[in-house]
């Protein structure tokens, strides 16, 4: 479960377009011969793509997913968790600190 006051910063060698609502992740870290995938957000992962700035929290985020789409607490928790696992493990993300 993730930490209501953990910040996430969005990694600078990830390159960023967005089409039709969708963003599409494109790393640049990897040699033209390493890279081997581009990622694809969906809208509503597009939009939290979007509010992770390097300032905000995941408490931020979740009261921003929870008024922006129709949805509960518990599935926005359980979506973000698994959204944020997959941005990390991608290296799209990283934890910038915590805020009190």
């Amino acid at each position: 479960m993730l930490k209501e006051n953990i910040v996430f910063k969005k990694n600078s060698e990830i390159v960023t377009r967005e089409i039709d609502k969708e963003i599409i992740l494109v790393p640049t870290f990897k040699t033209s011969d390493e890279i081997n995938s581009i990622y694809t957000l969906n809208p509503s992962a597009s939009a939290v793509w979007n509010m992770i700035d390097g300032k905000r929290t995941m408490g931020a985020i979740t009261k921003a997913v929870l008024k922006k789409f129709d949805t509960n607490f518990k599935d926005t928790q359980k979506k973000l968790e698994e959204l944020f696992k997959d941005l990390k493990e991608i290296k799209a993300i990283k934890i910038s600190g915590n805020k009190k």
